[in-house]
């Protein structure tokens, strides 16, 4: 992957990882007034499936080629942080709500918590109809989608013949149509790196693809295509099935969206060395903030409302704002620390692990 490539996905990974924040910053009741860049949440969680897609494919031909490398790395990667994660919010969220009612009220759950630790960790809150919140952790629903992903990646990569066949089909049986109907998305970041048309792409069309995607994204927003495949999806299958599909009820537009976010990034695939001179100075910055990326997704919900009740301020002025916005990233940088940079402990032990356990070829770990 070419270095000017590489940190424009590292810059498009914080800053869609920001947008989910402030997005969950303007419906937690510490501000009255709407931030800028607010309505844009759901659509960075697209550009994370898309990115994902990719960045897994790559890995998977390069450094992780090897199925225990491969099952090391994403482990390590979701288990440093979802661990610590999953059993810190619960904590948050009793403490916050005894600190101040208001900010929690219908936002958080408590009921049986027992099952809400063990799907998370198990990445289970959203199969079929099912769709258990994660306490007061909402953006943990994609991580239960994005897990199975790796899933059903390496049984296609790492597996040959009626094996693949038969327990690829049997994993999206168990997992049902939510996580299914958002696989292409997901799937679409791997066809822009494994595709050799589109490696091959010349410079002319890289600057038209990359250049167009912009505005096409502002109009997307712009006419609330996303709410509109909603209201189209309510229409087709009817309320009930439309409330349990959940955090897919969105999939109608998000195949577009999915497209125009594509097109972004092999556009500008294409044409990245001509971006050297703005993006290599900005290298270490910007490989220093997407290092937290994932901590600042996973946390910041649970920190928001936790603080939120801490200062109990008033969301009529900026300064409550402010100062549950950085107690906030000043906590996600400080346990980011501890945990996603750590892991690469966690990884060295489950390369080992699984090593260990190598099975013959056909065999998914």
């Amino acid at each position: 992957m070419k270095k000017e490539f590489s940190i424009y996905l590292d810059l498009m990974r914080f800053v869609a990882a920001l947008l989910v924040v402030v997005y969950h910053s303007n419906v937690r009741l510490i501000i009255a007034d709407k931030v800028p860049f607010s309505s844009h949440g759901h659509a960075a969680v697209i550009v994370f499936f898309v990115l994902s897609g990719y960045v897994i494919s790559h890995m998977a031909a390069t450094r992780e080629a090897a199925p225990a490398d491969y099952w090391a790395s994403r482990l390590s990667r979701f288990y440093s942080l979802t661990i610590p994660a999953v059993l810190l919010c619960p904590l948050l969220d009793s403490w916050g709500e005894a600190l101040a009612p208001r900010f929690y009220g219908d936002r958080t759950t408590h009921d049986l918590a027992w099952l809400r630790i063990v799907t998370s960790l198990a990445y289970l809150n959203e199969i079929w109809t099912v769709s258990i919140m994660s306490f007061s952790n909402v953006p943990y629903w994609s991580l239960c989608y994005e897990m199975w992903y790796y899933v059903l990646f390496a049984i296609t990569v790492f597996m040959r013949g009626k094996v693949r066949l038969w327990l690829g089909i049997g994993v999206a049986a168990m997992l049902g149509p939510k996580i299914m109907l958002l696989a292409p998305i997901w799937a679409l970041g791997v066809v822009l790196h494994r595709h050799p048309a589109l490696a091959r792409m010349p410079p002319w069309l890289g600057w038209t693809l990359f250049l167009a995607s912009w505005p096409l994204y502002g109009l997307f927003q712009h006419y609330g295509l996303t709410e509109y495949g909603s209201r189209l999806l309510l229409r087709l299958i009817g309320e009930k099935w439309h409330h349990q599909m959940a955090f897919s009820k969105f999939f109608i537009t998000d195949y577009l969206l999915a497209l125009i976010i594509a097109a972004n990034f092999i556009g500008f695939r294409a044409v990245a060395h001509r971006f050297a001179a703005i993006l290599r100075p900005c290298e270490k910055i910007v490989r220093w903030l997407a290092g937290y990326t994932f901590s600042l997704y996973i946390l910041h919900q649970p920190l928001l409302q936790f603080y939120a009740a801490v200062f109990d301020g008033d969301p009529l002025g900026s300064l409550f704002y402010a100062q549950v916005m950085l107690a906030t990233l000043l906590s996600i940088v400080v346990i980011g620390h501890f945990t996603e940079h750590k892991r690469h402990h966690l990884r060295r032990w489950l390369r080992r692990l699984l090593a260990a356990r190598q099975q013959p070829a056909g065999s998914l770990t």
